[in-house]
């Protein structure tokens, strides 16, 4: 007998994760999107980061929130943790394969993610 409930579950792809995420940054209205690709990259925490901004710690906190619902209801992952400051100026959510980092702008530009993993191929997404 086979467990239908295991068998509805399928993981997720990474690629149709990622298409998630950034549609679900988009919905808050999110900003700058960045896809960095670090697979090729010895030792990268991860095989993708994606970085984006909102103008507000309270939008900070709301594509954070809508990445978190979106991904656990549609694709049935949730982020395995979540991180971020109680100022809402940076929070984390770990996929495993890929790693959300949403911003606060200045916060953003203090990290400088993208020149610090700028070996990774990077790839802009222009507003959706």
């Amino acid at each position: 007998m086979t467990n239908n409930k295991a068998e509805a579950i399928k993981p997720h792809d990474t690629e149709q994760l990622i298409d998630l995420i950034i549609d679900s940054i988009s919905d808050i209205k999110g900003q700058n999107i960045v896809k960095i690709d670090l697979r090729q990259i010895d030792d990268a925490p991860t095989e993708y980061f994606i970085i984006c901004e909102g103008s507000s710690n309270t939008q900070v906190n709301a594509i954070a929130e809508r990445i978190r619902e979106r991904t656990k209801k549609e694709a049935n992952n949730p982020p395995a943790h979540v991180e971020g400051n109680k100022s809402n100026t940076w929070v984390l959510l770990d996929y495993f394969d890929t790693v959300v980092h949403v911003f606060y702008r200045e916060t953003r530009a203090f990290y400088d993610l993208e020149d610090l993993w700028s070996d990774g191929i990077m790839t802009e997404y222009d507003r959706l």
